[in-house]
């Protein structure tokens, strides 16, 4: 970390802001809406704020008061731009990828300038695995208005999608470093997302440094617990890892967040405990699925790695892959396709993936794995090494196991 990151560091920390951005945001459109009721940019940056609360806390409420407030301010002008594309950025955060990419497109076709929507039309298509559409928005982004922000860093993501790590990294500080002190969520989700790329890096130490810089900026901030985390169970201190998950699972309780924590639970020897967060795991996440949201990913995985299970865990992939294209889709579907013996199916499927260029050492031991069972020592060995170095602790375990195979 260079010195104008610890400075940045050490001034966020001195300072005692009333509330965060978004708390900051809720109150001032609360306060014009007061005086000026039914003010459509009142109404407007309202479920905005709302919506970004919403991310500062994984708070899904905040969604509720955000599309009610939203549908305020369309009551009042009905298809205002300005409402459609927070409507837009909603649908993204239910998930909702389909309609938040038809929303963006018709939104885009409006008013072909708007830096914001062609950031939509990213972030929908990067989900859908519609990649060179995605490289083409974010491209435009930045031709549009050089250096921003948001541009930045989708084009930071885009990189990462297809392995080209430093470069993300790059763009990643550059949009930290363009970014306003006050902006304490924002400039700890660019910490956690560097201390994520520092991680599939292989460079543990950055990645704790950043994680624990974002949680001194914001202090108990889910997404840098979960990064901080993750080190920790690569570091072996699976207690630590764990605490920092269960915190990160009590003030956002989503299905995923409990997977994780169940996970280092089991890793820490505390199997008791983790049966019981795998149960409700899985209780919670078939609720979600019915009401639109998912964790299916964690659900294969689950069925797949804990609950021994992997026909259920192959019908939700197939419904899944029907749904969205992504790299990380493919590759839950291609582990459930090998957890039933359709080893042949799934190694094509990971190799959809791996044309992409995707570092992700989970991604990188699914195929190591695969082609373990496929009796292809060599081509094994390529991707167990590669996710090895990147902290996977399952390819080192196997990579353990091919040699002794092979020395006999």
């Amino acid at each position: 970390m260079n010195k104008t990151l610890f400075a940045s560091l050490a001034l966020i920390a001195t300072l005692a802001l009333a509330g965060t951005p978004a708390e900051n945001a809720i109150q001032k459109a609360q306060a014009g809406l007061k005086a000026h009721p039914n003010h459509v940019p009142y109404l407007n940056s309202l479920a905005m704020a709302y919506a970004r609360r919403a991310r500062e806390t994984s708070d899904v409420d905040y969604y509720a008061k955000a599309e009610a407030t939203l549908k305020q301010s369309l009551a009042v002008s009905p298809a205002n731009f300005e409402a459609l594309k927070v409507e837009a950025w909603l649908q993204l955060g239910r998930h909702d990828f389909a309609q938040a990419l038809e929303t963006a497109t018709r939104l885009n076709k409006q008013m072909p300038d708007d830096v914001t929507v062609y950031g939509y039309l990213v972030d929908a298509n990067v989900e859908l695995g519609n990649y060179a559409d995605a490289i083409k928005a974010a491209q435009w982004m930045l031709n549009l208005k050089p250096g921003n922000v948001a541009g930045l860093t989708r084009a930071a993501y885009l990189r990462e999608l297809h392995g080209r790590l430093p470069g993300a990294m790059q763009l990643m500080q550059s949009a930290y470093d363009s970014t306003p002190f006050s902006e304490t969520e924002d400039r700890a989700w660019l910490l956690t997302q560097m201390s994520h790329l520092s991680f599939i890096n292989g460079d543990l130490a950055q990645a704790e440094m950043f994680s624990i810089g974002a949680l001194g900026i914001f202090p108990n901030y889910h997404y840098a617990q979960a990064a901080l985390a993750r080190v920790r169970g690569a570091q072996n201190r699976h207690e630590e890892a764990a605490a920092l998950l269960q915190k990160r699972y009590e003030a956002a309780p989503h299905a995923e967040n409990q997977y994780a924590w169940a996970e280092e639970l089991a890793l820490a020897g505390r199997n008791d405990e983790a049966a019981k967060a795998f149960a409700e795991f899985e209780r919670k996440s078939l609720a979600e699925s019915m009401l639109g949201d998912n964790s299916n990913h964690e659900l294969i995985s689950y069925y797949i790695d804990h609950a021994k299970q992997p026909a259920k865990a192959l019908e939700i992939a197939k419904r899944e892959i029907v749904r969205r294209q992504d790299v990380f889709t493919r590759d839950c579907y291609a582990w459930a396709l090998a957890a039933n013996g359709e080893y042949e199916k799934a190694e094509a499927e990971i190799q959809k993936t791996l044309q992409i260029g995707v570092k992700d050492p989970r991604v990188l031991y699914h195929a190591g794995a695969i082609a373990h069972h496929l009796n292809r020592p060599e081509q094994a060995a390529f991707y167990l090494k590669d996710a090895a170095a990147r902290n996977s602790s399952e390819a080192a375990a196997l990579l353990r196991v091919q040699s002794q195979t092979a020395a006999r």
